[in-house]
This record gives structure tokens, C-alpha cells and sequence, in this order.
């Protein structure tokens, strides 16, 4: 098996090995991958964090040792939590702008080292200092009010089938990447995460953080978005939103009409 790491700011994965393919999700910086598949153009990978499957051109991969993959899968891998900032490869003498939520393994508070190149990054990263309150009702509150602060940040990035960036995201990479940023690993598309954390019955006693998700007329889950307070949502439904929100599903008042139908909570931190 070969191993890879995303080198470059966006990379997009599709559904088959083709540029007309859906977009299914999007690698950023330094994210992990392994290669499964391989074609002439094409290399079908597995992203380390999600588990996730899909394409990407040879043209856009960046092949790792063995070893050097799983130095940097244990490494302890802060995010950047800038909207977006600029990374240097000064081994290569280039830029590299990286966007909200990217992966910088091995980390050492100004430089990263992969496969021998060094790269300088001075922007600001999360910290695992904020852990240090312990476990417990104490964390699992600072989380949440971290995942509703940081969702503000994405507040009017417009929609993107796969996407994963402030430039561009859907609604359960919109959730992921929030739960990214919290060291906490949500799967990627919305049936997934609702399988996953405990259900809360009722809208009442769902606290902000917690997961929405909302079913088409065939009940199948088709949304997902985050309890940002008592009566409102923060989601991504065109561009991310904040809308209002009772126990029949979302309620946009520009439009004046229920958009989504409310089918399940669940909590997962």
C-alpha cells in the first residue's frame, strides 16, 4: 500500500476518477491519506480522519514512506484556525495559502518537517493548553462554546457540494470541520455522523453544539446542522446561516416557510 499527504491548499476528491465527477469531499493541508487504487491519472485514496473514499489526479498527489506516514499519523497535529493564512515550504522557496481547520503534523509551535522539507508557518494554531481544565462538564462546556464560536467564522460561506473550506463547504463538512477543530472526529456525510453520539428526545433539552439533523419526504436524512441557541441553527443551506428553529424543523424568515423537517438530535461531546 502507498501513503500520501496533502501538500497543497485544496485538493478535491470525486466520486470516480474523472475532473467531471462529483466532488464527494475535499483533502486540505496536510490531511493523511492512503492510496487503495491506483490508474493512470487517477489514485483512489482513504483520508486517515474520516475513512473516506474517493479520487484525486496523480497530478495532485504527494507520495510518503511508509515510516514517515506513521511518524506523522502519531504526531501530535495542531490546526490552523486563521480563515486563511500563508504556510512556507523553505525548503522550495515557495507560499502555500492554507485555509480554517488545516493540519500541520508534527507541529513544533513554527515549523513542521515532511519528508525532509521544512515549512515555516506563523499563523495561529489550536492549543491542547485548553484542555488542560480536565474532563468531565468542564471541557464538554468549553467545547461547545468553541464550536459555536468558531461556526460564526464560517457565517455566510457560500454552499459547495464536498466542500470542506470557508470558500466553499456543504452542511456536514460545515459540522465535521467544527467538530475537527475540537480534536473530535465526526464522519463525513450526514446519514454517517447521525449514527453517531446519544439521541436527545427533545429539542428542550438539547444544549448549543449539539447535532440537528432534518429528513426528506422519503425520511431519508438530507441536513445536518448545530444548535447555536435555545430557538436557533447554524447551518449551511445555500451559504452558512443562522436560522430559526423549533420542534417541526427550520424556519427561514426571509422566505417565511418551514425549509427543513426536524428528525433527530444526538449528542456528541
Amino acid at each position: 500500500m502507498e501513503f500520501g499527504i496533502c501538500l497543497q491548499s485544496i485538493v478535491p476528491v470525486r466520486a470516480e476518477p474523472s475532473h467531471p465527477s462529483e466532488m464527494v469531499t475535499q483533502l486540505l493541508f496536510g490531511e493523511l491519506y492512503r492510496v487503495v487504487e491506483r490508474t493512470n491519472l487517477w489514485s483512489k485514496i482513504q483520508l486517515v480522519f474520516d475513512n473516506y473514499e474517493g479520487w484525486i489526479h496523480t497530478l495532485q498527489t504527494h507520495l510518503i514512506e511508509e515510516t514517515e506516514f506513521h511518524r506523522l499519523t502519531a504526531s501530535d497535529t495542531p490546526l490552523t484556525v486563521d480563515l486563511v493564512q500563508l504556510l512556507a515550504n523553505e525548503t522550495r522557496n515557495t507560499i502555500i495559502p492554507v485555509v480554517l481547520g488545516s493540519s500541520l503534523p508534527g507541529f513544533n509551535g513554527q515549523r513542521l518537517l515532511i519528508s525532509g522539507e521544512s515549512f515555516l508557518f506563523e499563523g495561529t494554531v489550536t492549543s491542547t493548553v485548553d484542555r488542560e481544565i480536565g474532563s468531565g462538564p468542564a471541557l464538554s462546556l468549553q467545547m461547545r462554546k468553541n464550536i459555536v464560536e468558531n461556526a460564526l467564522l464560517y457565517l455566510h460561506a457560500p454552499y459547495l457540494w464536498g466542500g470542506r473550506s470557508p470558500f466553499g463547504i456543504d452542511c456536514s463538512g460545515f459540522v465535521q470541520m467544527l467538530y475537527k477543530l475540537e480534536d473530535v472526529k465526526l464522519l463525513r456525510d450526514a446519514r454517517q455522523q447521525a449514527t453517531q453520539g446519544e439521541v436527545i428526545s427533545l429539542l428542550a433539552e438539547a444544549d448549543a453544539g449539539d447535532l440537528l439533523f432534518f429528513d426528506d419526504e422519503e425520511d431519508n436524512i438530507n441536513h445536518v446542522g448545530i444548535l447555536c441557541g435555545r430557538n436557533h441553527i447554524i447551518h449551511c443551506s445555500g451559504k452558512v446561516r443562522i436560522d430559526a428553529l423549533d420542534h417541526q424543523g427550520i424556519y427561514n424568515e426571509e422566505l417565511r416557510r418551514y425549509t427543513h423537517k426536524l428528525r433527530l438530535i444526538r449528542r456528541v461531546i
